[in-house]
């Protein structure tokens, strides 16, 4: 008895260190599945959607904030070692600079080739526009009549003299508009354009696009070419002097009657380093679906890219308009040639 006693107690002992070992030292768990974004992006709506992925799927996503330029030179130095599974920035003209450097991948899902129009996408899938931003001309509401404007190739006119306000050359926004001209008109044109711009200068650029629209309240031009987004930004600022440059100009999108107005994106695709490709589709699917696509809209004045998601009231109130339909990679192709026309006119 005394054996089968010590017997037992031995073995209790032992199961009493191991549960005690194992609190202790507990197995470790199975490492959370993740994400690790690079965006160019600066939102708070941007964090909420993140959040509402996280919730949905369990897979957490590791943000990485930096300008686009810079995000882009961060992937070349990490190179295949790099942590990046996702590069998300603004302007087709950088999603078309990335994948030529070899940074991305081609990815696609039955969803994103649906849901995404084909000009608002790369047409092998390395990058996939997820908002929409329209590059309009805002006039002044007490000195300018809409009814004298109409295209963008008419604000070389004469009667525009002194009066055009526009940010510099070397902006992407400026380079994209100029390099979709080149697209639709040829070289020629778009650099009889660009001149008949920088004649029509009312001062020498400077600032964003905000700052555009504050000079035309301050009286230093009367009409300028900024992105939609940038208009329900000011329209909607906390600041009382940004809200009174907003609803001092009206909006007015060029070449209705012929092939639309020019139109952006803020976009992603997969970083070619990413070890995780199916979890990052599944994330460019979320960005795309309804009622995510219906937060960019109402939170950053976008446009959206899925045809079933609302836009904002405001943008409903600016009225429906025809797009450029041109495929969205000739504006990263012919960026180079738009900046060497840029400098041959000598736009600052």
């Amino acid at each position: 008895m005394i054996r089968l006693y010590a017997l037992i107690f031995s073995l209790l002992f032992a199961i009493s260190c191991t549960n005690n070992k194992e609190v202790q030292n507990p197995v470790e768990e199975t490492k959370k599945e993740s994400l690790t974004l690079y965006t160019h992006r600066h939102y708070d709506s941007d964090k909420l959607i993140f959040k509402k992925f996280e919730e949905k799927t369990g897979i957490k996503i590791n943000v990485v904030k930096a300008s686009a330029d810079e995000l882009i030179q961060k992937m070349e130095t990490e190179g295949n070692q790099s942590p990046a599974d996702l590069l998300l920035t603004v302007d087709a003209g950088r999603l078309v600079r990335a994948k030529n450097k070899n940074l991305l991948q081609s990815s696609s899902s039955d969803l994103l080739n649906t849901t995404i129009p084909t000009h608002l996408k790369d047409s092998s899938n390395y990058w996939f526009g997820l908002t929409k931003r329209a590059r309009v001309i805002v006039y002044n509401k007490k000195t300018v009549d809409s009814s004298d404007l109409s295209d963008y190739e008419d604000l070389v006119n004469e009667n525009w003299k002194n009066k055009i306000l526009i940010r510099s050359s070397n902006n992407i926004y400026n380079q994209s508009l100029m390099a979709s001209i080149i697209a639709n008109k040829g070289e020629d044109s778009a650099k009889k354009w660009a001149e008949g711009i920088v004649n029509n200068f009312a001062r020498s650029p400077k600032g964003n696009d905000r700052d555009q629209v504050k000079a035309i309240l301050a009286n230093e031009g009367e009409i300028a070419i900024i992105n939609t987004y940038y208009l329900g930004k000011l329209i909607n600022s906390k600041d009382s002097n940004e809200v009174a440059a907003g609803n001092a100009v009206g909006i007015f999108f060029p070449n209705q009657e012929n092939r639309g107005t020019h139109i952006n994106v803020s976009g992603i695709g997969v970083a070619k380093s990413s070890k995780n490709k199916e979890n990052a589709i599944k994330f460019i699917e979320f960005l795309i679906s309804k009622d995510i696509q219906e937060i960019f809209a109402k939170a950053n004045y976008e446009y959206p890219v899925n045809k079933d998601a609302k836009s904002s009231e405001l943008l409903k109130s600016w009225g429906q308009f025809k797009e450029d339909k041109l495929s969205l990679t000739k504006l990263g192709e012919l960026n180079k040639k738009a900046v060497i026309l840029f400098d041959e006119v000598k736009w600052p």
